[in-house]
């Protein structure tokens, strides 16, 4: 087979092209369903970077429904609004989620996706969201938990150490996903599903478009995870040997 060559750095289109993925077409398509949005209804979608997903929320609101997004990158949500100037009833603002200028009781949906694994405290999201959904309205929350992430590789240790400058340093909330039921429970929501979607890639190329094994094998080696020569030996047997990984995305469905 032939070998495969990791990307170096992150791409300024990163969120754009996980969304467009496999992995992200998956999870995606499962949390538009149980977000079940209807003509008129108001949406806040928060973390939603580039704007992967206002398109698809706009659409479901129709022009009698009020969809915004929310981030605290200013780039990228100048790129949101920039894809929405064809649905004038959506709009993305620059915002920190913690704390959202929406009076109470608001909003009919609310959609959280791969956000919760960053922020300085998801429970107070949570309870942000809570507090702006109107009783009856849905929240859908998608989160990764990390500790679900295996890699074929002759050394299992050598995996696992890898995961471990994921979960210890790389993201800040690693394992946010298992814990997203207890934390929509404490935040008053009335009731809770959980949706496990698990992902198996067999592709290295679309892999690394995801996990980005180079740039973050060079920070596991820089914060004493892995040795060089470990290092080296784990890219090259990633980029040559047939490839799997498969992990989990939590789906929580809660209403207000």
């Amino acid at each position: 087979m032939e070998a495969v060559t990791f990307e170096s750095s992150r791409p300024a289109n990163y969120l754009s092209r996980l969304a467009a993925s496999q992995v992200g077409r998956e999870y995606k398509s499962i949390a538009l369903r149980e977000l079940n949005i209807g003509p008129g209804q108001s949406v806040v979608d928060l973390g939603c970077g580039p704007g992967a997903d206002l398109i698809d929320f706009a659409t479901a609101t129709g022009a009698d429904g009020a969809v915004i997004g929310f981030d605290i990158d200013p780039d990228a949500v100048a790129v949101a609004v920039a894809c929405l100037k064809e649905h004038p009833w959506a709009d993305a603002r620059v915002a920190d989620i913690h704390s959202l200028d929406l009076p109470d009781a608001s909003v009919d949906r609310a959609h959280a996706d791969r956000v919760l694994q960053h922020v300085t405290d998801p429970a107070a999201v949570i309870a942000e969201t809570r507090r702006v959904l109107r009783r009856g309205g849905l929240a859908v929350f998608a989160e990764p938990d990390y500790d679900t992430l295996v890699i074929d590789y002759p050394d299992a240790d050598v995996m696992r150490a890898y995961r471990a400058f994921i979960i210890d340093q790389a993201v800040r909330n690693a394992t946010v996903g298992r814990q997203l039921a207890r934390l929509v429970e404490q935040a008053g929501f009335a009731s809770v599903a959980v949706l496990p979607v698990t992902s198996v890639l067999r592709d290295a190329v679309e892999a690394d478009q995801v996990l980005g094994f180079q740039r973050v094998t060079q920070r596991a080696v820089a914060a004493g995870y892995l040795t060089g020569e470990t290092a080296a030996e784990w890219l090259t047997n990633l980029a040559h040997r047939p490839f799997f990984a498969s992990a989990s995305i939590f789906i929580v469905v809660a209403e207000a």
